[in-house]
């Protein structure tokens, strides 16, 4: 906290400390919100910003922006709010055991007592109703795509127990909106949209693995894996591959979804984004070490820039 301004009744150890969820939503809706992460939005920026890439991109490769893309940038945003609330509600029941044993998980709201199981259960299913209620406002081939993903949802929180790399399976879920929003407006699916997914997945491997170093001692006393223990002192030069990566499959599914039927200006304006992307990213590693958790947490939240930044672009270069 700042100052010596009081800590509101049980505020997350890792939100920020002027959350609305903490000093304005009703009191006895505060535990369910901590619940659903809202007192720490970026989580559902990260998963946002990909539906929108592909939005953007699938705009650029017809060339034809329609009205109802409007409904499915304002869907997009209001089912990764729910989504994700959904999805972090059952990330904290399957962890509920583990939680606890984490210094900056153990005052999440059902290791901490705000929450019940049974609470807990009832409140992801409200959320992931609302949002299947979005969904249904999609063509039929996202809405089976919107179904298809809870596979990964439901297995993503039980990586961390069998591989040293449940950021992939995150990279998997978060930005499975990339292919899913595309076929909302496109009507089927394209390789663009399948290249920038893999691109997405390479840039959540680098944010997360950035978030996880702040759980390292912690996660080795109980036995969690994650990508930020396997690279060890080598942390900085991996992520500096999927850095590349990132660029580089980003910029890909840039020139196969302009370059058949866009205009030259069009190309060079989206082929800006995945750069200037890059640059920010690389900025975050000038910045990266693993030993300063607060450090971490703050380039962590940085990626909501990250990410903005190649939908600008792209967003720019539907005007040329």
């Amino acid at each position: 906290m700042q100052g010596n301004a009081p800590t509101p009744d049980g505020q997350v150890a890792d939100a920020p400390a002027d959350n609305w969820v903490d000093h304005y939503a009703p009191a006895e809706t505060r535990p369910y919100l901590r619940l659903s992460r809202a007192d720490r939005p970026i989580g559902t920026w990260l998963l946002l910003l990909p539906c929108w890439w592909g939005l953007t991109l699938a705009m650029l490769a017809d060339q034809s922006p329609r009205w109802e893309d409007a409904w499915i940038a304002i869907g997009c945003a209001i089912g990764a709010f729910l989504m994700r609330g959904a999805g972090c509600t059952w990330n904290d029941i399957t962890d509920r055991h583990i939680d606890g044993s984490v210094a900056r998980t153990r005052s999440r709201p059902i290791p901490s007592g705000q929450v019940s199981l049974r609470g807990a259960i009832l409140w992801m299913c409200v959320q992931a109703l609302l949002a299947f209620g979005i969904l249904l406002t999609f063509n039929r081939a996202a809405i089976a795509l919107g179904v298809l993903s809870l596979l990964l949802v439901t297995i993503y929180p039980f990586a961390k127990r069998f591989t040293w790399w449940p950021q992939i399976f995150l990279g998997l879920a978060f930005n499975w909106g990339a292919v899913m929003i595309w076929t909302a407006h496109a009507g089927s699916l394209g390789w663009p949209a399948v290249v920038l997914y893999l691109a997405g997945i390479c840039w959540t491997v680098f944010y997360d693995t950035i978030y996880a170093c702040q759980d390292t001692e912690d996660d080795a006393l109980i036995g969690v894996k994650s990508t930020a223990r396997l690279f060890g002192d080598d942390t900085a030069k991996w992520l500096k591959y999927f850095l590349a990566a990132t660029v580089a499959l980003m910029g890909l599914a840039v020139i196969l979804a302009v370059q058949p039927t866009g205009s030259f200006m069009a190309l060079v304006l989206a082929l800006a984004g995945p750069w200037a992307m890059g640059w920010h990213m690389a900025w975050q590693l000038r910045g990266f070490d693993q030993t300063d958790d607060a450090k971490m947490l703050q380039l962590f939240r940085a990626n909501r820039d990250t990410g903005l930044i190649p939908l600008i672009f792209f967003v720019l270069a539907l005007f040329v």
